[in-house]
């Protein structure tokens, strides 16, 4: 029988989730979870499992869509999932495995982190995005941990962060500007952007899931004006590229500098 309200869709999805095998906890994520949704919003919800979880047991609820396996979405962090269809709503169901989920929230703790490279992730995913999860999702059902911004990760990460972004670019700036080579200096400049923005947020200790806004969560959307100008003259591409450095290392080092003085 089909759910027509959300309140009896979630409730619906939830219960069924929360009953496979292994499963000890099950939240709501993205924009359903944070209020920021529109009326086509997908629906995310995370199953979080110790032990032997099966990807077959969702599959055998007979919910229509693609199920991948453990470790199909390259292993790391997003290590399975499935892209469903539930009462004629889109749902994506990610697999989050406690063990790592634990060691992740001990690592961030410490300051430490890695970032994988990721679909949809222009500049990779850090493995602490499954802390921010626990921190911004919202449980439905089980208990999960709610965790402050580490100390240590806003001291590290932005540094971390901003080493990356200034090698991007430097880069770009040696081996394809004077080269006329527009598409990878735009997509240096892009790139560089993402991880500017993860140093800027980290250093404000903002936790962010997702790529969708995060230029706009930083304060650096307007790179899009500098990229919409380029031409592949390598003068242009080389003006381009300082004045990119010149705008990301300005909203770091802002962001820095008040965190250092909070």
């Amino acid at each position: 029988m089909p759910v027509h309200n959300d309140e009896d869709f979630i409730a619906h999805v939830t219960n069924r989730l929360a009953a496979l095998p292994c499963v000890r906890a099950v939240a709501l994520g993205g924009s359903r979870a944070t209020g920021g949704h529109r009326p086509d919003s997908d629906w995310d919800f995370a199953v979080y499992y110790r032990g032997g979880f099966s990807p077959e047991s969702l599959r055998a609820l007979g919910w229509p869509g693609e199920i991948s396996g453990i470790g199909e979405w390259g292993g790391g962090v997003f290590n399975g999932g499935a892209w469903l269809r539930v009462d004629g709503r889109h749902v994506d169901v990610h697999y989050r495995d406690l063990g790592d989920v634990e060691n992740q929230l001990a690592e961030a703790r410490e300051g430490r982190f890695e970032v994988e490279r990721l679909l949809f992730h222009l500049a990779g995913v850090p493995t602490y995005v499954v802390v921010a999860e626990l921190a911004v999702n919202k449980v439905l059902h089980g208990e999960l941990p709610r965790p402050e911004y580490p100390e240590a990760l806003r001291r590290q990460a932005p540094e971390r962060w901003w080493g990356d972004a200034r090698h991007t670019l430097g880069y770009a700036r040696a081996a394809h500007a004077e080269r006329g080579h527009l598409s990878d200096c735009a997509g240096a400049i892009a790139t560089a952007a993402c991880q500017a923005a993860h140093a800027v947020l980290a250093a404000r200790g903002w936790w962010i899931t997702n790529e969708k806004t995060l230029l706009d969560h930083a304060g650096i959307r307007d790179i899009d004006n500098l990229l919409g100008n380029l031409t592949p003259r390598p003068e242009d591409l080389t003006a381009a590229i300082d004045e990119a450095t010149a705008r990301l290392e300005s909203a770091v080092n802002t962001a820095c500098t008040a965190q250092a003085s909070s």
